[in-house]
């Protein structure tokens, strides 16, 4: 299958689980405010429950991805996606917000497993342009969860309570079970790597310490941290405006068609193009999306519109950028895909969570700490790409 394209049905269920992590976010931003409300929580404490849930993706990367590299994908996915259905079974009926805090730590960890398992078997069966192809072809598929799900979580939230969002994280994962269990075929090297924790740690270290993953991850993670501004503060951000919360899913859903739209365009012409040409073309749009609302918002601008259209366009820059990236980093390591792409991963949400946490501190009402994380985003996104462009690391 090296050479050839992927079946749509393994790509429509790789992208569903590369999906995972944006679904964990995007069905329950719309939820934040009731869960502040329900538990008599401050937002500080509820927008925790979205850092603790990106720490467990970063701390579920480094699990799953080694352990898949030595026991296979798909008994790894079944396991991961196992937890997830417990803990998301049991969340509803947490007494706490702190308790509610700790099982979206957990949930986090299980639902890991997808995103990571899904980008290993990209590379088992791709490399270079052609795994980038696949990749733009899961975000399409991806980037129908940011359209559907704010909308369908802020419906959810308005007529069933915040509750019915963890129903249907449940409802999901039992589907992807009895898909993965019944049509899932392993993909990992026949060889297999040690789980000994000493061997992960090292083959970890090795991997960091290679400047052909080094550079691409620095892009990838400028074009996530330009994302995650916008997942973790425009639902606060948004509601302070003045937006109500079913007009928020449709605006959420309107700067993800910026994604979708990139990812499009990515997967038609990446083999024509090739990956750096994308990639600088992505990087400028990013940086003038990020600088463009953080001029807006500086300015005093308090139009939903300010938001709505500059995080677009970042959106369609970072579907230009992040497929090429991810397939620049994985590349050089087809015997520890895995590893490889826990690292990606778990590095991206650390740094994901940090970035809630401090926007969460900084919230004050107006758009302009997310605007400037962006702008930020933008920057290190811009400057990254053209030193990996020039071979510099």
């Amino acid at each position: 299958m090296k050479n050839n394209d992927t079946p749509a049905a393994l790509t429509l269920l790789l992208g569903v689980l590369i999906s995972l992590s944006a679904l964990g976010t995007d069905l329950y931003v719309p939820a934040l405010p009731d869960v502040a409300a329900a538990y008599s929580a401050p937002v500080s404490a509820a927008q925790f429950t979205l850092t603790t849930y990106f720490l467990g993706l970063a701390v579920g990367q480094l699990v799953w991805g080694p352990l898949s590299d030595r026991y296979g994908r798909r008994p790894v996915l079944l396991a991961a996606l196992g937890l997830m259905l417990a803990v998301t079974v049991a969340a509803p009926f947490m007494p706490s917000i702190g308790a509610l805090i700790a099982a979206r730590l957990v949930q986090g960890l299980g639902m890991s497993g997808g995103v990571v398992v899904a980008r290993s078997i990209v590379r088992d069966l791709h490399a270079h342009e052609q795994a980038a192809r696949l990749l733009a072809r899961m975000m399409i598929v991806f980037s129908i969860v940011p359209i559907a799900a704010p909308i369908s979580g802020a419906l959810l939230t308005a007529h069933a309570g915040w509750r019915a969002i963890f129903w249907t994280f449940a409802l999901i994962a039992c589907a992807l079970l009895v898909v993965v269990g019944a049509g899932l075929r392993e993909t990992a090297p026949a060889e297999r790597r040690s789980a000994h924790p000493a061997d992960i740690a090292r083959g970890l270290g090795r991997i960091l310490s290679d400047a052909r993953f080094r550079a691409p991850l620095l892009v990838f993670l400028s074009c996530q941290m330009g994302i995650l501004a916008w997942v973790a503060s425009s639902a606060f951000t948004l509601a302070h405006m003045g937006v109500p919360i079913d007009a928020y899913g449709w605006m959420f859903a309107g700067v993800m068609l910026g994604q979708i739209a990139g990812a499009w365009v990515a997967s038609r012409f990446v083999l024509r193009l090739g990956s750096a040409r994308l990639m600088r073309a992505g990087s400028w749009l990013v940086l003038g999306g990020g600088l463009a609302v953080a001029a807006l918002a500086w300015g005093g601008a308090q139009h939903w519109l300010a938001l709505v259209v500059p995080f677009a366009v970042l959106l369609f820059g970072t579907a230009l950028v992040l497929p090429s990236a991810t397939s620049l980093a994985l590349s050089p390591f087809p015997q520890a895909a895995g590893a490889a792409s826990s690292l990606i991963g778990a590095i991206g949400f650390t740094a994901g969570a940090a970035l809630s946490t401090l926007l969460g501190v900084l919230f004050d009402g107006t758009a302009r700490p997310m605007a400037s994380a962006a702008a930020l985003a933008g920057l290190a996104a811009f400057g990254f790409q053209r030193m990996l462009a020039h071979g510099k690391r």
